[in-house]
């Protein structure tokens, strides 16, 4: 009779080193922003989708979507983190704000599938996920913001996002290929701590 795995432990809750990830990934996003646009129009090329991709399948769904957030969180309040030093309300009111708001979806979107895929990451299951987070998910929310943001009808904002998917399918390629490449060779611990263990610190 095969042996069965074992379940996997439940946790809950952050660690320190879970906040210390959230918050270096959430400076990586801001790093991939600012020196690397390139203007196409209203919405630019950067790399942050690289991060925001990168940011799940390392961290997993919990800690990839907060990191997400935590840099949102800045440009929110006003720091300059955006391409072009922007920050503030105003780029979420802009055609840019969908595909941002996205991101968030985007990360959960990839952390979950990702979840299903350890301990053993693949590259190509992994860029799959990172295709439909990434791309299917962010685009879903950010393409009919932009059109409505710009006055464009949705159909001329579909193909005009064209531009930018060569650049997000190497973006996903080169995520999958360097979360592979940490899962194998130093993979990172589950967030939060196991359920028994909480538990006695309570206790």
């Amino acid at each position: 009779m095969p042996d069965t795995p074992a379940p996997a432990a439940r946790r809950r809750g952050l660690t320190a080193r879970d906040l210390a990830l959230i918050a270096m990934f959430a400076a990586l996003l801001a790093v991939l922003s600012m020196p690397f646009a390139i203007p196409v129009g209203p919405v630019p090329i950067t790399l942050q989708t690289l991060g925001v991709m990168l940011a799940p399948s390392l961290l997993g769904a919990k800690r990839g979507a907060l990191a997400v957030l935590a840099f949102l969180a800045l440009t929110l309040a006003g720091l300059p983190l955006l391409p072009g030093g922007r920050g503030g309300v105003a780029p979420f009111l802009g055609p840019t704000g969908g595909y941002m708001l996205g991101w968030v979806a985007g990360a959960l979107a990839i952390g979950l599938i990702v979840g299903r895929l350890l301990p053993r990451y693949r590259f190509w299951p992994g860029l799959g996920a990172n295709v439909l987070g990434g791309i299917g998910v962010v685009y879903l929310v950010g393409v009919p913001w932009s059109a409505v943001a710009l006055g464009d009808g949705l159909l001329a904002s579909v193909v005009g996002v064209g531009v930018f998917l060569p650049g997000d399918l190497a973006k996903a390629a080169l995520a999958a290929a360097i979360a592979a490449a940490v899962h194998r060779s130093y993979p990172i611990p589950p967030a939060g701590r196991p359920v028994d263990a909480a538990a006695r610190e309570d206790a």
